[in-house]
């Protein structure tokens, strides 16, 4: 088993943040995991991409070839079309949050982005904002679209929640809370 998953987004999404929960995660079972990062802008609104793997067989390298990913994780709807070739024509889901960063003076029309991944023959778009809000932190989005994707990862949801848990503990309780809800809102949206 291997699933390779492509983390995109700008920065300040908490897109490294989720990719390092859930690389903790699939440690802890027991599972093989390489991570390569490329941060673009060290400020918010650059372009910040993971690839994550993980196997229960040993890995050779962090990066994952073109046209092989299991899932992208897109923070930002953009980003999802931006790194489409890296889905596996197959097997790949896109799993897209569907609020924009407008962070480029001629970002395309939302409605003509969000249609385009809606052609993605398995494609979840996922309103991370409203659920990051309705579970206290806007800054959680990212957490809400693990959950919509549990059931595509090879790590249980307990896991994730432990090294949730794990991860944020240091921001305070609150703020843990909220990482929590926000991937149990994500996990409770239906899928086709």
């Amino acid at each position: 088993m291997t699933c390779d998953i492509i983390l995109c987004g700008v920065g300040g999404q908490g897109g490294l943040s989720v990719s390092v929960v859930i690389a903790r995660a699939a440690m802890a079972a027991g599972l093989h995991v390489k991570q390569s990062e490329v941060h673009g802008m060290s400020q918010r609104g650059g372009e910040v991409l993971a690839h994550l793997r993980i196997s229960d067989r040993e890995i050779f390298s962090p990066t994952i070839p073109k046209g092989m990913a299991d899932i992208i994780f897109a923070f930002e709807p953009l980003e999802a079309l931006r790194h489409l070739s890296w889905l596996s024509a197959e097997r790949g889901t896109v799993v897209a949050a569907m609020a924009p960063i407008l962070n480029i003076p001629n970002y395309p029309d939302i409605d003509s982005v969000l249609g385009e991944i809606r052609k993605i023959p398995r494609a979840r778009l996922v309103d991370a904002e409203a659920l990051a809000k309705q579970a206290g932190n806007v800054r959680s989005a990212n957490l809400v679209l693990v959950g919509a994707a549990a059931d595509l990862l090879p790590v249980p949801p307990d896991a994730i929640e432990k090294e949730i848990v794990a991860f944020f503990s240091k921001k305070g309780e609150a703020v843990v809370q909220a990482n929590l809800m926000a991937f149990a809102l994500g996990r409770a949206i239906p899928h086709a």
